[in-house]
């Protein structure tokens, strides 16, 4: 069930859009719910369909299509690593492996301890700023090196 706090977020984003177009903040919707719960069950986008009177495919759709929600639980720290072409040609490649090995996981895994989970990433918009990554879909981290990413990390911890 939505919480109240939840309702009241949603009902702030729905002031921003016609009365007849409620779908319009199922992005939105979708976003706080899994900043409260961690993560989307297909129960809670049920509950968002609901709320906002939209067919539960609808919301369905939008949940399944973007990498940024989480239809699974996942570390405290998720870490997205942007793999595209421009990452790619700036060694992202060894970012990824650098981490993996570090955190003993692969992509979609979690560690041990539950504080981080290993995500690939499509682009992020940000290839200026290549090879780059996102903590919990909030904070980018970009121009990254071994170095920078051990220094991520530390401060995770």
């Amino acid at each position: 069930m939505l919480s109240q706090v939840s309702k009241e977020k949603i009902d702030y984003e729905l002031t921003k859009y016609p009365v007849e177009h409620r779908q319009a903040a199922v992005m939105s919707a979708l976003r706080i719910v899994q900043m409260e719960k961690g993560w989307l069950s297909k129960e809670s986008i049920s509950e968002v369909a609901s709320y906002l009177g939209i067919p539960e495919i609808a919301a369905l759709e939008v949940a399944t299509f973007y990498n940024m929600y989480d239809l699974q639980p996942v570390g405290k720290y998720k870490i997205t690593v942007c793999t595209n072409i421009s990452c790619m040609l700036r060694d992202s490649d060894v970012i990824v492996e650098h981490l993996q090995k570090k955190l003993g996981i692969g992509f979609n895994e979690i560690t041990e301890d539950g504080r981080f989970c290993l995500k690939e990433g499509e682009c992020m918009g940000t290839c200026q700023g290549a090879p780059l990554l996102h903590i919990n879909n909030t904070k980018m981290h970009e121009f990254l090196t071994v170095e920078k990413v051990d220094d991520i990390l530390k401060e995770l911890e």
